[in-house]
């Protein structure tokens, strides 16, 4: 089957062009100009002036499937991912059972492969059952199909054991994705520690309890060698920590999340907890220090942090409500409206940011890049119409974000993966 998606805006090697893009069974075959006169047998889909990217890829998402699935199944969150333009995503091991032996594993790539619309790499745990300090078999995770081994949603909170975990992951040449947290400077909290929960009477949550992490973590990598790669960071002192470790040679990757690009402390509008996340919304120069950080290089990647929960587990009082937001669905349109459209960020930074760059830092060698011979693996985007999220129009089973009724530019309008329809928008009436 021979498709062509005739002239486009085509994001390629870092530039803009209009070009009309081949695509053959699973792999792009060639871009140029009028390919459809030269391939008359090919089916032509006009996207005229529509962006033609990279599919996103996202190195954090929770599926909760299996042990939650009324919050999100394999099914649901890859459908969700390809409505937003990813293709690649990588699932934390927050479920249950956790991942962490090689049978859970095992049975983990297949499902994803089975049940999943994109392509889904599948973390191992660090720890047995991720609370305690008992290592995994990196080794048997490894050969079972884990591509990397995190926590998330769990910091190390033991040095040793974090340091053989880098040691083994290391001698496996294999990343440790972090989710980083001192829990005994967490206090009960559930937003930022600052003024805006001492307005709001609630019990807060320090940055330090993230950064005072990343500064033990980052001196275990340089002993170590291992690629460290730290989650959502989320305060001004680590983005910090992470730009002097680059300058001193560190092998340290991050990422941020879009919330925390989106939002600060002052947008909370009251004891909401679809607010209620971790980490935690920050002051508003911790926002404006991730965005300097993006800028500046020392942030390499934007991941979504996708965290479906029912409505009940979302519904009222923070204290009692769940931590997460959904992301999948609105990460691009709210970042290409507020950042782009704005001029602080270029559009090719962006698509850098969420394709290119991640598939880059973790060797995603078929992603992130539209060439000949490579996976065809592509988002078409409709730049110029404005559209109001809406509740109806999510495919993941989660609805839990604030930023539902906002109007966006930037939505998707086709998903492929491996050549293959993943995602098409249906015209309204």
């Amino acid at each position: 089957m021979k498709t062509i998606l005739k002239n486009g805006l085509v994001y390629q090697s870092g530039k803009l062009s209009h070009q009309d893009l081949l695509i053959e069974d699973d792999k792009i075959m060639a871009l140029g100009q009028n390919l459809s006169e030269l391939i008359p047998e090919a089916r032509v889909i006009d996207v005229t002036d529509k962006l033609v990217t990279p599919g996103f890829v996202d190195v954090h998402v929770h599926y909760r499937d299996p042990g939650f699935t009324y919050k999100e199944t394999i099914t649901s969150g890859s459908k969700a991912a390809a409505h937003g333009g990813y293709t690649t995503v990588c699932a934390m091991p927050n479920f249950d059972p956790v991942p962490d032996d090689a049978q859970k594993v095992a049975n983990m790539v297949q499902r994803n492969r089975a049940d999943g619309v994109v392509h889904i790499k599948q973390f191992g745990s660090i720890t047995k059952d991720l609370v305690s300090e008992e290592l995994v078999d990196f080794a048997g995770l490894k050969k079972a199909g884990a591509w990397a081994f995190s926590n998330d949603g769990k910091g190390v909170q033991t040095a040793g054991v974090m340091y053989e975990a880098m040691r083994e992951a290391k001698r496996l040449d294999m990343a440790i994705v972090a989710h980083v947290e001192d829990n005994s400077l967490l206090y009960g909290g559930v937003m930022n520690a600052g003024k805006r929960a001492e307005e709001l009477g609630l019990p807060g949550i320090l940055g330090i309890s993230e950064s005072s992490q990343i500064a033990r973590d980052l001196l275990l990598a340089k002993e170590t060698g291992v690629h460290y790669h730290v989650c959502h960071l989320s305060t001004k002192e680590s983005v910090e920590l992470i730009r002097i470790a680059k300058a001193h040679g560190i092998n340290v990757t991050c990422e941020v999340a879009p919330h925390h690009l989106l939002l600060n402390e002052d947008d909370i509008p009251g004891n909401d907890g679809y607010y209620k996340m971790n980490p935690p919304l920050r002051a508003n120069e911790d926002q404006d220090a991730l965005i300097a950080g993006l800028l500046d290089g020392t942030i390499d990647m934007i991941a979504t942090d996708h965290a479906p929960h029912s409505i009940d587990e979302k519904t009222g009082d923070m204290r009692q409500a769940a931590f997460g937001i959904t992301g999948s669905e609105t990460a691009f349109p709210l970042l290409y409206t507020r950042y782009v459209k704005t001029g602080v960020f270029k559009l090719e930074q962006l698509l850098d940011w969420m394709s290119y760059n991640p598939a880059q830092t973790f060797g995603f060698d078929q992603a992130g890049i539209l060439l000949p011979g490579r996976q065809a693996d592509i988002a078409v985007i409709n730049l110029d119409q404005a559209e109001v999220l809406q509740e109806s129009d999510y495919l993941s089973k989660g609805i839990n974000t604030p930023f539902t009724g906002q109007t966006v530019w930037a939505n998707t309008e086709m998903t492929f993966v491996s050549g293959q329809l993943a995602y098409q928008k249906e015209a309204k009436a």
